[in-house]
């Protein structure tokens, strides 16, 4: 259905759009104390008839929030692991192998400052190429939702450069890329546990595989659309002929016509494996070239997603597996830390693939010309995925699952609420339906089933979905029963009626796209991502250095399962103090407190003072917001110069535990 434009719709369309929903009221619902934060982010709202959905949904917004890491001047990252390990970028704990989902997940905030500054951090030294990634194309995939060109453009000399140092990884007598599969952050495999004659698997392997090389086609595609943008057709002319030098060898050299699916084939030659060899089975990995449009819409590519489905191939109860169960080294368990089992890639069900099993099937299911899985295998599989972050009623992902029970694999206190993964950008474009262009076209083809047919989500509301400089919402009431407001698909820009349709189908929408703000950029002058020099912590009691650094270390987030803060010490006044190191004008600061159970603080729990010029001052002019347990207070003065900052705290409530989580200086 192509309706001629906004205004004249809305005089069409007879029925009234269903009530908005108060974003207030559900904020503070999902939120608690914090739901601040995400009113001033702007997250989309959702709700819908499957309240698991509802919940997963509101909760990967929680990760979301709690993966943000304020470096300072440098601006806010996204990280894969709440707290630190070994293997991360230092001092920043960044890593690029989950930056393609971080950034997928950011696009849908209206605030945009989160996603930019990551992105300015990856070109301007953070991508260290410690594993693989996609993310040019992740740039390119968020300009088709904010449609801010300049900041798509801006990065693209550094695009090709990175775009050239993964030359180090390319065989040019296949014309292929190949990495060891513990570099694709997925140790493990067949291809590394074979390459090992089943004795290991934790590196080695080295092989050229589907992932790598549907990320260096999608990489090339998105330089190539860029360049378009930038108005360099030359360099668009280049990029586009080498994805598609690409996409010829994937399908030509990685499908194995026997498995009829996308495989490895080994870089290694040793006494186990080959050169060129094709692995001997089938993994979850062969279905990443569709999450990036690689495949040619062919039946005999698509038949490959008949074994998703399979039960005795990768379907299990909990989710789909890594490598079939006929695998001889199935759900082996070869490495430990201590007693406990560590990841990896033989069978386990992984949010990190399950996310990019999704992200094809949405597109399979949306453009491609198939008959071998339908919407009800999508939203099916959707709810199997959103069951994973539920423990009992406690919701917490982590690394990895055990494909027939759904329990927790890993379960290391690094695993609580892992950011690897994606469903806020599985909910936008496949529940949801909004299929983000490059034109000024919105198109929305939510994967719905119609009224009454096992499986269907009967109705949904996703509100405030910010597009090309505009204010989206997309209403599915199968029977016109729940909303009121007519049966079908109802489709709203900024508050008033563009589009419906009587049926779960696709509309699209003239849209010229409107000027997207810059986001303000305020500085954190508290942040110490180094643990030396200043600004220097101190407190007044509990003052254990890791615990301090924690409290000006740029993350906030209030999961009790990974502490993180300076913990008030129990009875009497107590401080927190920040030595600059010298003087700086300061105006104002933030504090996140954490507190266990229900426990409510005192509004006046804290309050400011200040040294200037060697004397301590209280902030007598200060403008506080009330103390909030798991949420921040902002409080403001009248500018001044000061060298060290202390929030001085009432006693905390007995038999609580309170921490100072976060502090925050302006």
């Amino acid at each position: 259905m192509r309706v001629a434009g906004i205004a004249a719709a809305a005089l069409l369309l007879a029925a009234a759009a269903p009530a908005p929903m108060d974003a207030g009221r559900v904020l503070a619902d999902r939120f608690g104390a914090d739901a601040d934060w995400y009113r001033d982010r702007g997250v989309p709202l959702f709700e819908s008839a499957d309240p698991l959905l509802d919940r997963v949904y509101y909760y990967r917004w929680q990760i979301v929030r709690a993966h943000q890491r304020d470096l300072g001047a440098k601006g806010y990252i996204t990280t894969e692991f709440l707290d630190d390990v070994s293997w991360q970028k230092e001092p920043y704990a960044s890593l690029n192998d989950a930056t393609g989902f971080h950034l997928g997940e950011l696009r849908w905030m209206a605030d945009r400052r989160h996603a930019s500054d990551y992105i300015d951090y990856m070109y301007r030294g953070g991508n260290d190429r410690h594993f693989t990634d996609y993310l040019a194309a992740s740039v390119w995939d968020r300009y088709l939702v904010d449609g801010d060109r300049a900041e798509a453009v801006k990065h693209l000399g550094a695009m090709q450069l990175l775009w050239g140092q993964w030359d180090d990884r390319l065989d040019r007598a296949k014309g292929l890329y190949w990495v060891q599969p513990l570099l694709d952050a997925t140790e493990y495999t067949i291809s590394s546990i074979d390459a090992s004659g089943g004795k290991d698997g934790f590196t080695g392997g080295d092989a050229f595989r589907p992932s790598i090389n549907s990320y260096m086609f999608a990489n090339a595609r998105a330089v190539a659309a860029l360049a378009g943008l930038a108005g360099d057709p030359v360099l668009a002319a280049e990029y586009s002929a080498r994805a598609e030098a690409i996409r010829t060898l994937v399908q030509r050299d990685l499908w194995h016509p026997g498995f009829r699916h996308f495989v490895d084939r080994y870089k290694v030659s040793n006494e186990h494996a080959r050169y060129w060899e094709p692995i001997r089975g089938r993994e979850l990995v062969g279905y990443v070239p569709w999450a990036f449009d690689l495949p040619a819409d062919e039946p005999r590519y698509a038949a490959a997603w008949a074994h998703l489905l399979d039960p005795a191939r990768f379907a299990a109860k909990a989710g789909p597996r890594t490598v079939e169960s006929s695998y001889q080294y199935y759900m082996r368990q070869y490495r430990y830390l201590g007693t406990a089992p560590e990841c990896q890639w033989n069978g386990p069900v992984w949010p990190y693939q399950t996310t990019q099993v999704l992200q094809g099937m949405v597109n399979l299911l949306d453009h491609y010309h198939q008959s071998v899985v339908g919407r009800a295998d999508f939203l099916r599989s959707l709810r199997q995925y959103a069951a994973l972050h539920l423990q009992g009623d406690r919701l917490d992902l982590e690394e990895d699952y055990h494909p027939d029970t759904g329990a927790p694999i890993v379960g290391l206190n690094r695993s609580h609420h892992y950011f690897h993964s994606g469903f806020v950008d599985l909910v936008m474009t496949g529940l949801v339906g909004i299929r983000p262009r490059a034109d000024d076209v919105l198109e929305v083809n939510p994967l719905m089933l119609r009224a009454g047919a096992r499986g269907a989500l009967p109705w949904f509301r996703a509100q405030g979905i910010p597009y090309h400089g505009h204010r989206v919402s997309v209403t599915w009431d199968a029977d016109g029963r729940h909303y009121g407001a007519g049966r079908g698909l109802r489709v709203e820009v900024d508050g008033r009626t563009a589009a419906t349709r009587p049926d779960a189908g696709r509309v699209t929408v003239p849209l010229p796209r409107l000027a997207v703000p810059a986001p303000a950029r305020p500085v954190d002058l508290a942040v110490q991502l180094e643990r030396v020099g200043y600004p220097r912590p101190s407190a007044s009691a509990n003052a254990e250095p890791e615990a301090l650094h924690d409290v000006v270390d740029g993350r906030t987030w209030f999961f009790p399962e990974v502490p993180h803060g300076w913990t008030l010490p129990a009875g009497g006044e107590s401080w927190f103090e920040l030595d600059l190191g010298a003087a700086r004008r300061v105006a104002g600061a933030e504090l996140a407190l954490f507190a266990s159970g229900r426990t409510a603080l005192p509004a006046d729990f804290y309050r400011v003072r200040y040294r200037v010029n060697g004397a301590w001052r209280d902030a007598a002019d200060a403008a506080a917001a009330p103390a909030r347990a798991n949420g921040t207070a902002a409080v403001r003065w009248a500018p001044v110069t000061a060298d060290r900052v202390r929030i001085m705290f009432r006693p905390a409530p007995a038999n609580a535990t309170v921490r100072l989580t976060e502090f925050k200086l302006y």
